[in-house]
């Protein structure tokens, strides 16, 4: 399968005055195959919003490079990553932060053909039409103002905003967790319909491995800045390999029906993440870790194969032939 977009050891450092920097994004490296929806999943502050930034260049990066359809886009000049961003789109969180208030809905979702200059002003208010129906919205509704759509709706909007200029790859920076349960499902299910109907590639962004379960086709999950596992959905939800990857999916419920002799046990975690700006040595999970040995204390595992398409930055994966954290 094609590799759509490609990070290579992106480092993102923010200054944090005597402390140093907090390293937001440590030395990730992935691929992005065409077509596929890569899921990143880690608690709150462990990089991946940052990720995403880096990924389409709203963010610079402090080191790395990033590729897209075998360009490299990292350091670009405004004038040539103009056309880059028509084909790289963002969707962001809060769908109530995201649009401006004093403007119209129909005029949000037309502002990124105005820029890239898609179109006459007849053709783009046909195609902000368009794109109003294709994300579940009526037309009749491109004068109403931010405030007058729910939750859900807005979301919407801001999914048409981002298709406006007909994009290979939306980075999906959490894009349903400020949503009710039942809407979340509506808007999953959206993602979906839109990939198969444009040909979308998606990195979907998320804390809850349980939402990312049903639109990913590979996850990587991410801890302090770094990925510590990279797997098939299916595979990495049967059996994780990596000690935090299964303490995520410990927390994510489960219906007991009956059907599973052995459900999953729920891990709590002794101890707060670690300052990003002060790392630990050696793993940077290991001062939570259950299975933590002298070796994880004092050196770095690499992101390696742990088993047959799987990657995991662990001394001792929970799967493979490296033996058992246990």
């Amino acid at each position: 399968m094609t590799v759509l977009l490609r990070a290579s050891e992106v480092v993102k450092r923010y200054p944090a005055g005597r402390a140093g920097a907090v390293h937001a994004v440590n030395g990730v490296s992935l691929d992005v195959r065409a077509g596929e929806t890569l899921g990143v999943v880690g608690e709150s502050g462990c990089g991946k919003s940052t990720l995403g930034r880096c990924l389409v260049r709203l963010t610079d990066v402090t080191s790395g490079r990033v590729e897209f359809d075998g360009q490299d886009i990292t350091a670009l000049g405004a004038r040539r990553l103009r056309p880059v961003r028509a084909g790289l789109q963002l969707i962001f969180q809060d769908p109530y932060a995201s649009l401006n208030p004093r403007r119209r809905a129909g005029d949000i979702v037309a502002e990124p053909l105005k820029v890239h200059r898609q179109g006459s002003a007849r053709a783009i208010r046909d195609r902000v039409a368009e794109l109003f129906e294709v994300v579940g919205l009526s037309a009749a509704h491109l004068d109403r103002y931010p405030h007058e759509f729910s939750g859900g709706q807005r979301q919407r909007i801001g999914i048409a905003r981002a298709l406006a200029t007909r994009p290979r790859l939306i980075v999906a920076d959490e894009p349903v967790s400020a949503l009710d349960v039942s809407v979340q499902a509506q808007v999953l299910n959206l993602f979906a319909d839109l990939q198969d109907e444009f040909g979308l590639t998606y990195v979907f962004i998320a804390h809850d491995l349980g939402v990312v379960r049903h639109v990913s086709d590979r996850i990587a999950v991410m801890y302090l800045g770094e990925v510590v596992e990279l797997a098939d959905a299916e595979a990495l939800y049967a059996a994780p390999a990596h000690p935090y990857t299964e303490t995520l999916l410990s927390a994510v419920p489960e219906i007991d029906d009956g059907s599973d002799p052995a459900p999953r046990e729920r891990i709590v975690l002794t101890g707060d993440v670690p300052n990003p700006s002060d790392r630990p040595a050696g793993c940077a999970f290991h001062p939570r870790c259950p299975y933590a040995r002298d070796l994880c204390r004092t050196e770095r595992p690499p992101l390696t194969e742990a088993a047959p398409g799987r990657l995991s930055a662990c001394h001792f994966p929970l799967v493979g032939p490296r033996g058992s954290g246990g």
